[in-house]
């Protein structure tokens, strides 16, 4: 059963969407974050059930990292949430990315043993990101250092990168 729950945050009402955890019980997965606006953010569905009880941990977290007080999160995210295996290669370098740093679409493609043509493809694969704020695909910039693409908009990008120190001054 799909499972959501709304958190007011900095970045305006956050949809937390989620599953049973496969490796805890009673313990919830998380599918989905967006934030409002956002270009191909979720929506709740027909069937799903609102339960903020099932997301406290993640709730928790998520109010410690815009407190200024986590710097890395710790959630379990749905086995079966959706993504190609490039995509889940790519997001996969995101979570690597530490907290207050920043890197470009071209350095995460060379990572992957990419062509530097493939940098469209990295770039589309972190749009289609479904877990905003806690995979932080907000610490990719352009490789001149200027913002680019955020599915939750440049102001959301700018405002994540500024609560962790990353912004250049």
């Amino acid at each position: 059963m799909t499972v959501y729950a709304t958190l007011e945050s900095p970045l305006g009402a956050l949809l937390l969407v989620g599953q049973e955890s496969a490796t805890a019980p009673g313990g919830t997965a998380l599918v989905s974050l967006s934030v409002p606006g956002q270009k191909g953010g979720a929506v709740v569905g027909d069937g799903w059930r609102r339960a903020p009880g099932a997301f406290a941990a993640i709730s928790a977290q998520l109010r410690a990292y815009f407190a200024g007080e986590l710097t890395r999160f710790d959630i379990e995210y749905a086995a079966d949430a959706p993504g190609t295996a490039f995509q889940r290669r790519v997001w996969a370098e995101l979570d690597a990315i530490a907290y207050g740093t920043t890197t470009s679409y071209g350095e995460i493609a060379r990572r992957l043993g990419a062509s530097p043509v493939m940098v469209r493809a990295v770039g589309t694969a972190i749009g289609r990101n479904p877990l905003l704020v806690v995979r932080p695909c907000h610490r990719v910039i352009g490789s001149d250092g200027s913002l680019k693409g955020y599915a939750g908009g440049l102001e959301r990008k700018a405002a994540l990168l500024g609560l962790e120190g990353a912004l250049a001054s």
